[in-house]
């Protein structure tokens, strides 16, 4: 039984990356915080985050700006009726959400990335609007589409104002991302046209084909957007999770099997032009079908955004509940999950996933986070490298010792020197092997710690086992560097 549990762990370490996106979206759309007293949802949100952060989970993404309104304390726009019921009206008692999990997810480990949706101004269920809302307040650079309001990416002032709430987010938060997801043009309905002629005439930029003309203002939002961001706090990713297919065959040589909406054809948003040009950091397309699906199969497209996407780091959006209520084609005894998992140590191009929703992972639907825990993440894993934002490692710490101390025997070190933000350690990895053992420092399981101190309490039982310890640094964007080392005996 040992020789099987060690075959297993050794299984789980080789299968598993060092480096590997793990998030999960927490949405405010779907109105689990209102009615909420604040005490209420603070308990129910560290819930939820305790229980993602033992399923591995080490990425939150937040949504805090669903209909060009605020989960957060801002001046520009009003607080969300999706956190107190009332647009305009502030928590009580008083709390700024934003603030409150960016200081519980870095508690735990987990970056906290900012999701705002970008041109949705109302949604169908919003039956008031605050008068700092800005359809109340420019009520012509918006416009009305099957019970929506959206801020028409025709407007060049739209493209700015947007901008101009992220700017106020990333400068005075201290998230790790921000983040968008598919709804930029609305979901086309049928027999319903988008309302933009009199801006097509005024701002053509001789483009003749109104679809090229609509890709164009998005494509302009995008880069300003990415530019904004960068500009503000250059660490801070972008990422952009996009509707699951970008064209099907029949549209374009390049397009997917695939029989769907489309993103380029219909939402009038060309993700891979983003990807290819740098526009933004990640990109989490959302392939929420199962295996075999007919007119969108989740292994057809995850292997065509692996081959066409991967100029920035690629996450895939998945679906828990879809995923375990669909057998596995291969073996109808069980569901999709570990199908999907396989396909996705099979593409060295996709870099990690999203869980659609965190509540679904929390509740464990269908074992979903049991088999996280236990097998897939079981063991830490840093965020990928962006090599585009930064690709210099950090100093290694400094002075590495160990003392006898009060309370214990404890591991010591010094931060390294640093000149610039891609410089400063901000965390810390302590990996501890036994005497004998390879210094392997891809295999995590030997990781005992990442930590933001500069010691770490030695587990001393005799002082007869000899161990060595090696303690690296990590930068805002997690690059690594080399280790210091340390041999005890415990």
């Amino acid at each position: 039984m040992a020789a099987l549990l060690l075959a297993l762990t050794t299984t789980i370490s080789a299968q598993q990356p060092k480096r590997e996106f793990r998030g999960a979206w927490i949405q405010c759309v779907n109105g689990q915080f209102q009615g909420l007293s604040t005490q209420t949802m603070q308990q129910t949100l560290a819930f939820q985050l305790d229980e993602l952060q033992k399923d591995g989970v080490n990425a939150i993404i937040f949504q805090v700006r669903p209909e060009c309104d605020a989960l957060y304390a801002s001046t520009l726009e009003p607080w969300s009726r999706f956190l107190t019921g009332q647009q305009g009206k502030a928590p009580q008692p008083y709390w700024d959400p934003l603030q409150w999990m960016v200081d519980q997810c870095h508690a735990r480990g987990m970056e906290l990335h900012a999701w705002i949706n970008p041109y949705r101004a109302k949604t169908k269920g919003t039956t008031s609007l605050s008068v700092n809302h800005v359809v109340v307040k420019h009520p012509e650079r918006c416009f009305e589409y099957d019970g929506l309001q959206i801020l028409n990416p025709g407007i060049p002032e739209n493209r700015d104002y947007i901008c101009q709430v992220a700017r106020d987010i990333v400068s005075r938060y201290d998230i790790d991302g921000i983040h968008m997801d598919d709804y930029f043009y609305p979901y086309p309905v049928a027999g319903l046209s988008i309302p933009d002629d009199a801006q097509y005439q005024q701002y053509p930029n001789g483009i003749q084909d109104r679809g090229d003309w609509r890709r164009h203002n998005v494509n302009l939002f995008i880069k300003q957007f990415y530019e904004t961001v960068h500009q503000t706090k250059p660490w801070v990713k972008v990422g952009i999770s996009p509707f699951g297919i970008y064209r099907n065959k029949r549209s374009s040589e390049i397009g997917s099997q695939t029989n769907g909406l489309q993103n380029y054809d219909d939402l009038y948003a060309d993700v891979l032009l983003w990807v290819n040009n740098g526009w933004l950091d990640y990109c989490v397309p959302q392939i929420y079908w199962e295996i075999g699906n007919k007119a969108a199969d989740y292994d057809t497209l995850i292997r065509w955004w692996a081959q066409y996407a991967s100029a920035r780091p690629l996450y895939i959006g998945e679906d828990i509940e879809r995923t375990v209520k669909n057998a596995d084609p291969a073996n109808p005894a069980i569901h999709q999950q570990r199908a999907k998992h396989q396909l996705h140590q099979q593409l060295p191009a996709v870099k990690g996933t999203v869980l659609w929703y965190a509540k679904a992972a929390v509740d464990n639907t269908g074992n979903y986070g049991t088999m996280l825990r236990q097998n897939y993440w079981s063991l830490p894993a840093l965020q990928p490298k962006m090599p585009f934002l930064d690709k210099k490692d950090p100093k290694k710490p400094r002075s590495l010792k160990a003392m006898w101390m009060p309370d214990g025997y404890v591991l010591f070190w010094t931060a390294p020197k640093a000149k610039n933000w891609d410089d400063v350690a901000t965390k810390y990895l302590v990996y501890r092997f036994a005497k004998g053992e390879k210094q392997d420092l891809e295999d995590m399981s030997h990781v005992v710690a990442i930590t933001t101190q500069t010691f770490y309490k030695l587990p001393y039982v005799n002082g007869r086992s000899e161990y060595t310890y090696l303690v690296t640094a990590l930068d805002k964007l997690q690059n690594e560097s080399s280790p210091s080392k340390k041999k005890v005996k415990l």
